[in-house]
């Protein structure tokens, strides 16, 4: 018999999930074959459900991208993996606690009729500013965030080809040793909304994007063009993600997870 895996998606934003008892048991190289889309089971990412350092947490979440690299934390994956392990429990409601690479993240489940919402408290995400950067060719004004992995928002137009023009170049950019995601966004002041495109480290455009649409969120909070404390509807190419960031930067994410089928890899 194979290793069992789930597909699961949120707001497409596509995981495949897998158990094991050490991270060492998935590589880099076999995360990347698992999510080619032609050759493979396809994903922007593989999440690795492992055993927690932590003993409050009920497992440790680990990410590993399209491309085999290792971000700190992935919101909508993380509401995936919180929405799996439920149900192997058969808990249509009540809190979970994981531990990640960017700290331990509580999640609450709201599973009643299989409708698979998940709210996370994303810890504080921090704004660092903002840095006016020569990308491919134009001077770029990007505001900076960490939500537990680096962000550079870029206001005005948050189109696909907006964020395919400046996202491979900002994400390398030689201010970010470290690499880091790239959002475009517009935000409605009025509506208290914002439309968000997400060139995401390691994957490329994504559908969605979690600590993306934090991140977007705690910038515009930051230069007052939203209030805290207050829901923000986020609005990606694979549907909406209400974000609240409260005076001091707590962010809490309230989202959909799905299942999309199970199989096993060859043994």
């Amino acid at each position: 018999m194979g290793r069992p895996f789930a597909k699961y998606e949120g707001l497409g934003n596509d995981f495949v999930v897998l158990g094991a008892a050490d991270e060492r048991e998935v590589t880099g190289q076999l995360a990347q074959a698992l999510c080619d889309r032609r050759r493979g089971i396809g994903a922007d990412g593989v999440l690795l459900i492992l055993p927690p350092r932590d003993t409050a947490c009920v497992a440790r979440m680990k990410v590993i991208n399209a491309d085999g690299s290792v971000p700190e934390m992935c919101g909508n994956g993380l509401r995936c993996v919180a929405l799996h392990i439920a149900r192997a429990r058969r808990m249509q409601g009540g809190e979970l606690v994981f531990d990640t690479d960017a700290g331990p993240r509580a999640c609450t489940i709201d599973d009643t009729d299989g409708r698979g919402m998940v709210t996370v408290d994303m810890g504080l995400v921090r704004t660092d500013g903002k840095r006016d950067l020569e990308v491919a060719g134009e001077r770029v004004l990007a505001w900076l965030a960490d939500a537990g992995n680096p962000h550079a928002v870029v206001f005005g137009d948050a189109s696909r080809g907006r964020a395919e023009a400046i996202g491979p170049t900002l994400e390398r950019h030689a201010s970010f040793p470290r690499g880091t995601n790239v959002e475009v966004a517009r935000v409605d002041a009025a509506a208290h909304t914002i439309d968000l495109v997400v060139w995401e480290r390691g994957v490329g455009i994504t559908l969605a994007c979690g600590t993306g649409a934090c991140a977007t969120v705690a910038v515009a909070c930051a230069r007052g063009l939203l209030p805290y404390g207050q829901r923000v509807t986020v609005t990606l190419p694979g549907g909406a993600l209400e974000i609240t960031i409260a005076e001091g930067g707590r962010c809490t994410m309230r989202g959909p997870a799905r299942h999309v089928f199970a199989g096993q890899l060859p043994a």
